[in-house]
């Protein structure tokens, strides 16, 4: 993901493991919505509650989403081929933007306009203790795969910045879940949030139904659910349009690669460099270096394509190109080097 590229290796498919952090934070939360969506049917059908509608909308929107990103997560994994040079990481925002358009046109739409016709024309609900119960189980399980993106979101957090372990926990996550390239991670985390604030906002409608007995306070719950599921998808929307357009890396990412540039005994200074996300934790690097010596034309050809080889075997680098930077260009500094 975008914060958390650590310079890694590239491993072979058969080396990976099975089931990686994304993945298995994908198929928690799936099997959850699919649960969940099932028994807010049930409910919605039993009490007839708004809220209830909207909410059982808001998990079928949610289970649908994850195959949507079930189906990101695979396809931005497959090996680059002479159609695509730079591989196929983009699919997993394209896949991503479908998803977040089925939020918001099966969870918003859908719970705006039953809130507004219940409204225009109100009935009353009954059997309020299922709605409860099943709000109650829904939480618990929605609880469950939000502390499992938290937790990826967390891990992945600490390996960015290991220097700020301990230190503003949810701010470091929020920044990272906002700034990642890895998509499903971020829709999962807020598809997860929303649900969980938009449980208590039903159980607030459901019970001021129940306790005025006026069915105005549960269809103004169902609008502030779609409201809610509006706003959610239309900053993934924006997040997954930013990298399908090209997204450059945080600064912080480009001065570690400065670094890990500039940490080549054959590289004097670097004045040109170009990173842009290609894919989930997968960049283009286009860079202008000059390089130690002063070596026939030949040479210099040769030991850019090894520095490009053995660039691309690091496991964020989808591809690297080199080119030399001439005398009169300025060179590109770390911090560090500024102060020297």
């Amino acid at each position: 993901m975008a914060a958390t590229l650590d310079y890694r290796r590239r491993v072979s498919a058969a080396d990976r493991p099975p089931v990686n952090g994304s993945l298995l934070t994908v198929l928690i939360a799936f099997v959850a919505n699919l649960l969940i969506a099932i028994a807010k049917s049930v409910a919605a059908f039993l009490t007839g509650s708004a809220s209830m509608v909207a909410e059982a909308a808001h998990s079928w929107a949610d289970a649908g989403n994850e195959i949507f990103l079930l189906v990101a997560d695979r396809k931005s994994e497959r090996e680059r081929d002479v159609r695509h040079p730079l591989g196929y990481g983009r699919e997993a925002y394209v896949w991503s933007m479908f998803a977040a358009f089925g939020l918001f046109t099966a969870g918003a739409v859908v719970s705006i306009m039953h809130g507004v016709q219940e409204l225009i024309h109100p009935e009353p609900a009954s059997d309020f203790g299922v709605a409860y119960v099943v709000l109650a189980v829904a939480f618990v399980l929605e609880g469950i795969s939000f502390t499992q993106a938290w937790r990826e979101a967390r891990k992945r957090a600490r390996e960015a910045h290991p220097e700020t372990v301990g230190r503003r926990p949810l701010r470091m996550v929020l920044e990272l879940i906002l700034n990642t390239s890895n998509p499903t991670l971020r829709a999962v985390f807020f598809e997860d949030a929303a649900a969980l604030i938009g449980l208590l906002i039903a159980a607030l409608g459901i019970g001021l139904h129940q306790a005025t007995g006026s069915a105005l306070p549960d269809a103004i719950g169902s609008i502030l659910v779609g409201l809610l599921l509006g706003v959610v998808a239309v900053v993934l929307i924006d997040r997954n349009r930013r990298f399908l357009v090209g997204q450059a890396v945080p600064a912080d990412i480009r001065q570690r690669i400065l670094h890990l540039l500039l940490e080549r005994s054959e590289v004097e200074r670097i004045t040109y460099l170009h990173l842009e996300f290609v894919g989930p934790s997968r960049v283009f690097l286009v860079a202008a270096v000059d390089m130690v010596g002063d070596q026939p034309e030949h040479d210099l050809a040769v030991r850019l394509r090894r520095l490009e080889r053995d660039l691309e075997t690091q496991d964020f680098i989808e591809e690297a190109v080199l080119t030399l930077a001439t005398a009169d260009e300025k060179s590109l500094l770390v911090p560090e080097q500024r102060g020297s």
